[in-house]
């Protein structure tokens, strides 16, 4: 099973291409994807890379943070997992909707 890598500190035209360049000099890379904002279609400065083993995932941490990528240093680590999100909207978490009282007019 592969490791998976955060890559953050990027520029923001770093591409998914450029990636796999990058880290593609430490060994086999599974995956990479640099994450984009669904509403403008940037770059979030950030993305993440699966070597396809520890060793190489090691070789690419010891070799790629802290080198220059488009201008920035890369901050390159293991990826953490991600954290259950906890659901709910707006309002605290009490839910919403109409909150009683009267309507209209009394004559």
């Amino acid at each position: 099973m592969g490791k998976k890598l955060y890559v953050g500190n990027l520029g923001y035209n770093v591409s998914k291409s450029d990636l796999e360049q990058m880290f593609a000099a430490y060994g086999t890379v599974g995956s990479a994807q640099v994450i984009m904002d669904r509403d403008s279609g940037r770059s979030k400065g950030f993305g993440f890379v699966e070597m396809d083993s520890d060793d190489e995932a090691q070789a690419a941490i010891a070799g790629l943070n802290g080198k220059s990528a488009d201008g920035r240093n890369m901050i390159v680590n293991e990826a953490r997992p991600q954290e259950p999100r906890t659901g709910g909207g707006g309002f605290g978490g009490r839910g919403g909707g109409n909150r009683g009282g009267g309507g209209g007019k009394r004559y």
